[in-house]
């Protein structure tokens, strides 16, 4: 059955206006029409940036389909004999537990590299991502398709220094990582134990947070304190001074530094985690 013409809007298009890819997503396309698929010919993407789907959503998101249908179409591009979600899978996984044997789709014919482009971009732009997840496709968009930070923060419409900050948190350990991909805890937790360069302690500092539910400003003075610790533990007596540029420094820079000193001069060593880590600290230093 086909259905009356209709468009996806210029939201995502307009993010990408120098990309081909934009097209895709055209409200203009004059050809695009939304065809009733069955559900049981239709298959998730397995580039899907997305892996948690709270079952509490989709249950509300069910009702919502059981009361009024499915409004908008999902995305789909054919693929061996039946039908792979480029967007919507949401939607779709709610279908299946409202019961509907159909669900309006657009067909698109896209190869694998734009399918994967454009199931990361739609979730980044409808906030579905935990921040891992949002962290993990901006890397992928990166590696995959060779963009820079500065073009990805393009497409997706972010700053450049939010799109460093959120594949920053890759560093850390898988702990932390579950914690907030669960969100137990924030990204802005995450970036705070960034600072605490013991694994042990790091971990340590993380559990403490979870257990105590701790906002990230107390965060920030736990990371504060561990480094002070840090440094009464050293045998060599350190200027106070020294110890409030470095911890200032620190806050700045989101990350490990220290400063030695010497009668004539000096040095200032800033430890970074992986290129993107060290764009980051050069954009907050540069600008």
């Amino acid at each position: 059955m086909v259905a009356k013409k209709r468009g996806l809007g210029k939201g995502l298009a307009a993010l990408i206006p120098d990309e081909p890819i934009a097209d895709l997503l055209n409200e203009e396309i004059e050809k695009e029409s939304i065809l009733n698929i069955k559900l049981s010919l239709i298959e998730p993407n397995e580039s899907q940036p997305r892996q948690e789907f709270e079952e509490e959503s989709l249950e509300e998101l069910k009702d919502s389909i059981e009361q009024y249908g499915v409004i908008q179409p999902i995305v789909v591009r054919n693929k061996d004999n039946k039908y792979e979600i480029i967007a919507g899978e949401r939607r779709w996984r709610a279908a299946k537990l409202a019961k509907l044997t159909e669900i309006p789709c657009i067909i698109k014919d896209v190869d694998d590299k734009q399918a994967q482009k454009l199931a990361l971009i739609e979730n980044i732009q409808r906030e579905n991502l935990n921040p891992m997840e949002e962290a993990y496709a901006y890397k992928s968009l990166m590696e995959d398709y060779g963009l820079t930070q500065e073009q990805v923060a393009k497409e997706i419409g972010k700053s450049r220094s939010y799109i460093a900050n959120s594949v920053r948190l890759l560093n850390l350990d898988k702990e932390i990582i579950d914690y907030i991909a669960k969100g137990q805890m924030t990204s802005g937790h995450g970036r705070a134990l960034l600072s605490i360069g013991n694994k042990e302690e790091r971990l340590k500092a993380a559990g403490s947070i979870v257990n105590n539910k701790m906002n990230v400003r107390d965060t920030e003075k736990m990371v504060k304190n561990v480094g002070k610790k840090n440094q009464k533990t050293k045998s060599v007596k350190k200027d106070p001074f020294v110890d409030e540029i470095e911890e200032k420094l620190m806050m700045v820079l989101g990350t490990k530094v220290k400063l030695s000193t010497k009668k004539d001069g000096g040095k200032i060593e800033i430890e970074y985690y992986g290129e993107e880590d060290l764009e980051r600290i050069l954009d907050i230093i540069i600008t």
